[in-house]
């Protein structure tokens, strides 16, 4: 018994390096002169989590690697932000690498540029002949480059916040702008860990459609909602448990997105050699989805002059065109349908977990904001819907062995429900949740 546990102990101890150690102390640094400098601003509930941010943080540097240079990159870069400000956020007109790089608003439009650069680069790779290869990477480190930006954007929109007020500071998950930086950051992260985790960049011409998506979005709701500047919180928002509800039902969200364009990628795959195009279907579905965008904010068209969702018709058909004629050739470069298959499961896996955590989260927060746990307000109700849909597909997955094509078209179509519980609600019904109003 000793004997194992010892064993096993070195083997653990093993595999850590210097740099592992490094990233630890610099990890327990930072977390100690943020106890000691504001532990007089933290309640009784924010400290326990700071221990449980810093616990995190580094067992997950260790875990993936890449990580660790992520989060220093970052926070060297917010601090540099921070330290820039001197407390006036004036500077941010003034001071150069302020006003064009890591102001929040800077760094996160460089989010939007390098994401659909990514994305680009990604889609390039299919088409890029032996160049294919150099094409992915490239759009490979642009999306780190991306994930980036938009951390730093978010920690230093976090101290932005405090800036303009003692009551307006806030970690910038509350409304629609921020949590759209959430899940853009997220969703890129958890794909480029299943491209490290299966040795293959083809799924990410797939997975930053997506993502590019919501980037549009977040642009054009900054263009006519002037969304980018920070608000005060609501009384109910102004609460600890929005630290954890949030990214944890974004956590759901994203991943819940990554398995449905992995499911589209599969389904591409499958249908690669049908020749009569009437029959594709998933690419008629994308094209239609992508059509109703625009007829569903038609309301708003002309506050954003008509030209932004003219330019965003006329991109969605070069894709869908771009993936109806090159389909032979894109399922060539996609992995093993195994591969596509395992991927889908253990995102919907990930995207479940987390979502059950942040829906029992959810009930607690209500009964500390409003009195009682369940309210059937649309969004708890949609929410209830998202998660019932995926615990029926892993019931079927685990128990009757599903897989396949079935299995993919159930992934698909559980973004349409995921993408009405996130956003629909707040287009189309009101309720205690109505904080992102468009």
């Amino acid at each position: 018994m000793n004997t194992t546990t010892l064993t096993l102990n070195e083997s653990w101890l093993s595999r850590r390096n210097l740099f592992d150690w490094v990233f630890a102390a610099l990890v327990l640094a930072g977390g100690l002169f943020a106890f000691t400098r504001y532990a007089g601003s933290m309640d009784y509930y924010e400290k326990p989590i700071l221990i449980a941010a810093l616990i995190a943080t580094i067992s997950i540097g260790w875990f993936w690697r890449p990580l660790r240079v992520l989060a220093i990159v970052v926070a060297a870069a917010s601090l540099l932000a921070i330290s820039s400000y001197q407390g006036d956020l004036a500077r941010a007109d003034t001071v150069f690498w302020l006003k064009y790089f890591l102001s929040s608003q800077s760094a996160i439009l460089w989010m939007s540029v390098l994401f659909f650069m990514s994305t680009a680069f990604y889609w390039l790779g299919f088409f890029g002949g032996k160049q294919g290869d150099a094409l992915d990477l490239i759009g490979s480190r642009l999306a780190w480059a991306a994930i980036t930006m938009a951390l730093i954007g978010t920690m230093v929109r976090w101290y932005e916040s405090h800036q303009l007020g003692p009551d307006i500071g806030h970690i910038p998950v509350s409304n629609l702008y921020e949590v759209f930086v959430l899940f853009c950051w997220l969703t890129a992260a958890f794909y480029l860990y299943f491209e490290s985790r299966y040795g293959t960049r083809a799924l990410g011409a797939f997975v930053m459609l997506v993502v590019s998506a919501a980037v549009g979005f977040l642009l054009w709701y900054t263009l006519v909602r002037n969304a980018h500047e920070i608000q005060p919180l609501v009384p109910a928002l102004q609460s600890w448990w929005m630290k954890l509800h949030v990214p944890a039902n974004f956590i759901g969200y994203g991943t819940f997105s990554l398995a449905a364009m992995v499911a589209f990628a599969y389904l591409i795959k499958e249908q690669a050699d049908e020749k009569r195009w009437y029959k594709l279907t998933p690419i008629w579905l994308l094209g239609v989805a992508l059509c109703f965008v625009p007829v569903a904010f038609r309301q708003r068209v002309q506050e954003a002059g008509g030209s932004y969702w003219v330019i965003y018709a006329g991109i969605s058909a070069l894709i869908a065109a771009g993936i109806l004629l090159g389909r032979k050739r894109i399922a060539a470069r996609l992995p093993a349908n195994e591969v596509l298959d395992d991927v889908m499961y253990k995102s919907i896996t990930v995207g479940f977990a987390f979502f059950t955590i942040a829906t029992v989260l959810g009930a607690l927060w209500a009964a500390d904001a409003w009195g009682g746990y369940w309210s059937w307000d649309p969004k708890e109700t949609w929410a209830l819907i998202v998660w019932l849909n995926y615990a029926a597909w892993l019931h079927m997955r685990l128990v009757k062995g599903l897989r396949g094509t079935v299995a993919a078209w159930w992934a698909l179509g559980g973004l349409a429900v995921t993408t009405f519980a996130f956003l629909g609600v707040n287009m189309f019904l009101s309720g205690l949740h109505s904080y992102g109003t468009l």
